[in-house]
C-alpha cells in the first residue's frame, strides 16, 4: 500500500470543486483544505479527514480513501447548507478526476450527517466519499 495518492487526491478534489459553477454560485471562493483562521463566517465548504485502506493487488498498489467534505454555515435553517451540499455532492459523484500522481479508479457518495453546532448558531453538513486509487 502507499500512502503517496493522497495529497494528489485531496488536490483534485479541491480544483474539481473550486472551478464547479454550481457550487461557486453558493459559497463563491470559500473552499478549503483548512478552516481560516478566526470565526469564519457565511457559508463555506472544507476537505476534511480521511481513512485509507490498502486495496492493493497483484496488479499493482492501490488504496481506498474514505474523506469528508463539510459544508459550514451561520445562516438560519438547514436550506442552503442543503443546497451546497447537494452541489458538492452532484460536482463529486463519478467526476473524473485527474491526479498528478496514480489513478482514480472510482468516486461514491458513502453518507452525510447534518448537525446543528455552536449552540444551535452553526449548520454543519459532513458529506463522507471513497476513492478508490491505484498508485501507478
Amino acid at each position: 500500500m502507499s500512502y503517496g495518492v493522497a495529497a494528489a487526491l485531496q488536490a483534485a478534489v479541491y480544483q474539481h470543486l473550486a472551478a464547479d459553477t454550481a457550487l461557486a454560485s453558493l459559497v463563491g471562493a470559500a473552499i478549503y483544505d483548512a478552516v481560516p483562521a478566526g470565526t469564519a463566517q457565511g457559508t463555506f465548504v472544507s476537505i476534511g479527514p480521511e481513512d485509507v485502506r490498502d486495496r492493493s493487488d497483484k496488479s499493482g498498489g492501490g488504496a481506498e480513501h474514505d474523506f469528508v467534505v463539510s459544508v459550514i454555515t451561520d445562516l438560519a435553517g438547514f436550506a442552503t447548507a442543503k443546497a451546497a451540499a447537494t452541489a458538492v455532492s452532484d460536482a463529486l459523484i463519478g467526476a473524473p478526476l485527474v491526479l498528478t500522481r496514480g489513478a482514480l479508479v472510482g468516486l461514491w457518495f458513502l453518507k452525510a450527517v447534518a448537525r446543528r453546532g455552536d449552540r444551535g448558531l452553526v449548520r454543519r453538513i459532513d458529506l463522507t466519499f471513497r476513492a478508490r486509487v491505484e498508485d501507478n
